[in-house]
């Protein structure tokens, strides 16, 4: 038996508060994915050169964008989805969702920014990123 006290017509308090609110309101939204929080990442090392593997699926490759700066790499995505329920060639429920995600990783060495590869198929984007030439240590002679 229900603890919620029953009023008029038969419904429970909760029935009662929402009586008056549109059925219309709890329309269900069309897009079942949510629009990602975080891109995933995954990081390999393969002696000169890191693999980053970016899972950013549903997004054009125009509108992702790879930063290096030293040994910093920035990706960042603009999402942009669009969802129609059709019946009869009428519009009935149109929803858009824009957004952004961004994600920085800091590793271990500097990178060789022209020598950097990205590559975007199936929703995955695949940087290679090579290590950057450090120069050894030069010993000055002394007059």
């Amino acid at each position: 038996m229900s603890n919620l006290t029953r009023f008029g017509r038969g419904g429970s308090l909760f029935d009662e508060m929402f009586r008056d609110v549109s059925p219309g309101y709890f329309v269900r939204p069309l897009h079942g994915d949510p629009l990602p929080e975080r891109i995933k990442v995954d990081v390999k090392e393969n002696g000169d050169a890191y693999t980053v593997q970016a899972e950013i699926p549903g997004v054009k490759k125009e509108d992702i964008h790879v930063d290096v700066e030293g040994s910093v790499v920035t990706l960042r995505a603009q999402i942009r989805q669009q969802d129609e329920q059709v019946k009869d060639n009428q519009v009935l429920h149109s929803e858009r969702y824009y957004g952004e995600v961004a994600r920085s990783l800091q590793l271990p060495a500097d990178i060789d920014q022209q020598a950097a590869v990205a590559k975007y198929d199936s929703g995955v984007l695949t940087l290679t990123l090579p290590k950057k030439v450090q120069k050894s240590a030069q010993r000055l002679t002394i007059n």
